[in-house]
């Protein structure tokens, strides 16, 4: 499914508030992303271009890990802005990735938890090796196939995911090497479906297709599929209900 690009820049504009205390599975995919671009391009770039940065997360460990001559961050929606006020040294350029110019000469292009919103990843992935230097590196994060399953089993509504193969094709054929590939799962537990949808709704994930809307009667029967086809009794014998998330983790770098 394909999702509105102004559905998108608006939901994440509305959780802008809440996005940091609840992505709780989007920060531990920024630190172990982080960890690895580390890893991998050492501490020292001229230029590192990160795409969807959202409220910084990921900015902040690579400004503290590495030293960056020009740091430029990109997201759909302006209000991002105020997340960089007090950080010196940071340009942004605001608008959607796939449409915008990107800044040429980029060292590293990096991005977290963001590349699932493109419309057209092989195109995307051409823009990316066109504005890279040569032997310039290409770090991310993208949610797999079976990211949030559990709602799209229930709603009938998501992304079509990629998967970490055809990824690793498409960056092949778009003049990248393939250096790592990496995936897992992050369950989060929940006391009740609405709570599910509370957490969704409050990281900006919750954009949907136009036809689709809750009503008292989804709510319910959304509520009782939950209970029936997902949850179970813990150990302190209180009922959860999963949610998982799907990162893939890609290295790549220009040919």
């Amino acid at each position: 499914m394909s999702i509105s690009k102004q559905q998108v820049q608006q939901r994440f504009a509305r959780a802008k508030d809440s996005y940091t205390q609840h992505a709780t599975a989007q920060y531990e995919i920024c630190e172990y992303l982080a960890a690895l671009i580390q890893s991998y391009v050492g501490k020292a770039l001229p230029q590192l271009f990160e795409v969807g940065c959202g409220s910084g997360m990921l900015t902040h460990r690579l400004l503290d890990g590495l030293n960056v001559d020009r740091y430029i961050v990109n997201d759909i929606y302006p209000e991002i802005e105020s997340f960089f006020r007090n950080i010196p040294h940071v340009e942004l350029c605001i608008g959607d990735a796939e449409t915008i110019d990107f800044p040429k000469e980029n060292n590293a292009i990096v991005s977290s938890s963001a590349l699932q919103w493109m419309h057209d990843l092989p195109q995307f992935f051409q823009k990316v090796h066109e504005s890279l230097e040569a032997q310039g590196w290409f770090i991310f994060s993208i949610f797999g196939p079976e990211n949030l399953k559990e709602i799209k089993s229930l709603t009938g509504q998501g992304l079509a995911y990629s998967s970490s193969a055809y990824l690793k094709q498409q960056l092949i054929q778009h003049g990248f090497d393939v250096l790592h590939v990496e995936e897992n799962k992050i369950v989060l537990d929940f006391l009740k479906p609405l709570s599910v949808l509370k957490h969704l709704k409050a990281t900006g994930v919750t954009a949907n297709t136009n036809g689709f809307a809750w009503t008292k009667n989804t709510l319910k029967k959304f509520d009782s599929d939950y209970t029936e086809q997902f949850s179970y009794n813990g150990a302190d014998d209180l009922k959860y209900y999963p949610l998982t998330y799907h990162p893939i983790y890609i290295v790549a770098r220009r040919v």
